[in-house]
């Protein structure tokens, strides 16, 4: 398996297609901490399918969120990294293991629909001041971490946890691309144990990852200029649209 052998039926413009996406993609995940999981299956699914798409964003993400992570690395709240993953990680696997056997479109329109009335929710728990501790976040991540080993665009699932637990602007970005660093490499390690990681899996993702690494500088630039109240309005459009993106690619899915 040579990864040149991945891109033999993909065409030129398609490659571009992706390409122009990806860069996309990471420039708004650096600006609201999501956006490739949410926004690549647009062009992914149409190119290679549905099942290959959560393997190529898991391996991608890698080079994007060690990108991101590099980019923002002094607003890192490393404590909140820790318990994340701590408590994340054995369910992450039995996510990631629960993908390579059934399909995710039920799934992908539960959470879309979640993923939508979040903003609201959020809103009123802000506008109450409802916050989370250590314990609140812990527990919630423990279901993130099925969710963000089985589906595609469940990052912005951390997100809510961050800014409930107290996070807001690049320390979001930065805490949240520490942790997905954590969980790709167990997603990555099922993926590969089940098969699952092809020579297009992997050509697809390092090109969407190699993308992802001017993306992440290019936001950073903007970031440091904008005022939180329109960085989380950026981080609420991005939940919105990872919610009608997630719904619409499930009802492709049972369409077929």
């Amino acid at each position: 398996m040579t990864i040149v052998s991945g891109f033999a039926d993909i065409s030129l413009l398609q490659l571009l297609l992706v390409a122009a996406m990806a860069l996309f993609a990471s420039i708004i995940g650096g600006l609201a901490g999501y956006g490739t999981g949410a926004l690549m299956p647009l062009v992914l699914v149409p190119l290679v399918g549905a099942e290959p798409v959560v393997p190529i964003i898991a391996i991608s993400a890698m080079l994007t969120n060690a990108s991101r992570a590099l980019a923002y690395v002094r607003h890192a709240d490393r404590r909140r990294v820790l318990v994340v993953l701590a408590c994340a990680g054995l369910t992450t696997a039995l996510g990631a293991y629960g993908y390579t056997r059934l399909t995710n479109a039920g799934a992908a329109l539960v959470i879309g629909a979640m993923l939508i009335l979040s903003v609201p929710l959020r809103r009123v728990l802000r506008r109450r001041d409802v916050r989370i501790g250590d314990a609140g976040l812990a527990a919630g991540s423990v279901g993130y971490g099925v969710l963000v080993g089985g589906t595609s665009g469940s990052g912005v699932i951390l997100l809510s946890l961050l800014m409930a637990a107290g996070l807001e602007g690049a320390a979001v970005i930065a805490t949240d691309a520490m942790i997905s660093l954590g969980t790709g490499l167990i997603k990555i390690s099922v993926f590969g144990l089940a098969g699952a990681v092809t020579a297009q899996v992997l050509a697809l993702a390092l090109l969407i990852g190699g993308m992802a690494v001017p993306g992440a500088f290019l936001a950073k630039a903007f970031v440091g200029r904008m005022p939180v109240r329109i960085h989380t309005a950026i981080l609420d459009a991005a939940v919105i649209t990872g919610g009608l993106v997630m719904i619409s690619a499930a009802a492709r899915q049972l369409m077929v």
